[in-house]
């Protein structure tokens, strides 16, 4: 038996498939990366934009005719997309060849379900019950691996459904997280990231998400030990010194940012303002002069004004990021901005967003120029006739072919770049 996973959206939804997969191998199914050949085809989505849920809509519709020719092929539909309101109803009457529809709750149920469907039946649960499920993840590198310490958000940004496709915030018991983060690495597994919407807002009795680093900063290995997603309002000094004071923690912070103007994120409920943001970066860079910030941005949230816009590009410039992840505003139905007034027209968005594109272009160059003649200690994470390894900044270092070998710490020197991308060499 086998089984094909398409995993649309973020790290977490990677992570969930591994989760998937194990349980798939579990249930005796093996993978292959044939859709033709699978007996269980999964789908585990994302519908933070539009455009990926159009796209989900999009490859299940083209899997119609070969459920026709292979009617014993069990179709699932699982994920964020899947818990959101009126999915369900919507491939019920518009895709009625899929065979299982598992919100974000409900994932653990998988082979469960599939055997439902085996005795006839199909399966609709939207549940979002945020709950970590125990460690039964498939991981195929050996290298690097992510770990759920939390799920769900208590944030309700205005424009994210997040909330509402993944559920209430729920941490993991903290001795659990350490414990399984040590099994990596006896394994061998030489960077782990830790993953959650909001991952500093971690709480276990008296523990928060400073002391979980801490923790599994301390375990007896080499390694780098990443995070992702941070929220800003939670980023105080007790993480900053935290990371100022590890061996191993990444001097690398994902710091979503959204808007540079105060009364757009208000708008937004991100509960800081331009000010803070700044404060925070100012402090993180004093105790960490080697930090790499990386950022998320929306232009084009209902009411943005042009002063505004230019607000957003003076925290571009002030901060001077390694790297944006931006988007234009999309309206996602269920969330309060979606109702907002004040619609931005695309032109304006397409010209904002080239905008804030071309200007962190130049400051990436210029930091990768930065780093030419410096020697850094690197982690190969691929190895063979295109050779790449992170810095404990996690920028991606190009290296001549079988210069390293996987999960192998050196010494390179960086001796070029190509745009915003480091060449280095090994230091014999």
């Amino acid at each position: 038996m086998f089984y094909y996973i398409d995993t649309f959206g973020c790290q977490m939804n990677v992570h969930d498939s591994q989760g998937l997969e194990g349980l798939l191998a579990m249930g005796g199914y093996q993978k292959t990366e044939s859709v033709e050949q699978a007996d269980v085809v999964v789908f585990n989505t994302c519908c933070v934009r539009q455009s990926a849920e159009n796209r989900i809509y999009g490859n299940i519709g083209a899997l119609k005719i070969l459920k026709k020719q292979k009617p014993e092929m069990i179709l699932c539909v699982v994920g964020c997309m899947a818990s959101k309101t009126g999915t369900i109803a919507k491939i019920q009457k518009s895709y009625p060849f899929v065979d299982i529809v598992l919100g974000t709750g409900g994932l653990g149920r998988l082979l469960e379900c599939i055997n439902f469907v085996k005795q006839g039946q199909k399966v609709y649960d939207n549940s979002v019950e945020s709950r970590v499920q125990e460690d039964y993840y498939l991981r195929e590198n050996g290298v690097s691996a992510y770990v759920s310490i939390i799920q769900g958000c208590d944030k309700f940004c205005t424009y994210c459904i997040v909330p509402y496709v993944r559920g209430r915030e729920s941490s993991r018991p903290f001795e659990d997280i350490v414990q399984e983060c040590s099994n990596l690495l006896q394994k061998g597994y030489k960077e782990i990231t830790l993953l959650g919407q909001n991952v500093n807002s971690y709480r276990d009795q008296t523990n928060d998400f400073a002391d979980l680093l801490r923790a599994l900063d301390a375990l007896p290995f080499h390694f780098i030990l990443k995070y992702m997603t941070s929220h800003p309002i939670d980023f105080g000094d007790k993480m900053i010194d935290t990371i100022a004071e590890s061996k191993n923690i990444s001097h690398s912070v994902h710091l979503p940012v959204q808007a540079g103007a105060d009364r757009i994120l208000q708008l937004m409920n991100r509960k800081y303002t331009k000010e803070h943001y700044l404060s925070s970066v100012k402090r993180l860079r004093h105790k960490v002069p080697d930090i790499s910030i990386t950022t998320d941005i929306m232009v084009g949230f209902p009411t943005e004004t042009h002063e505004e816009f230019l607000d957003t590009l003076d925290v571009v410039r002030q901060v001077q990021f390694s790297n944006i992840f931006s988007f234009v505003f999309s309206p996602r139905e269920g969330t309060p901005a979606a109702k907002m007034e004040g619609k931005i027209d695309l032109p304006t968005k397409r010209e904002r967003i080239k905008t804030l594109i071309q200007e962190q272009e130049i400051i990436a160059t210029n930091i990768a120029k930065q780093a030419v003649g410096k020697t850094m200690e690197c982690l190969c994470t691929q190895s063979g006739e295109k050779t790449l390894a992170k810095t404990r900044d996690d920028r991606v270092v190009m290296l001549p072919a079988h210069a390293m070998q996987m999960g192998e710490f050196a010494q390179v020197k960086i001796v070029d770049t190509k745009n915003s991308s480091l060449i280095g060499q090994l230091v014999k």
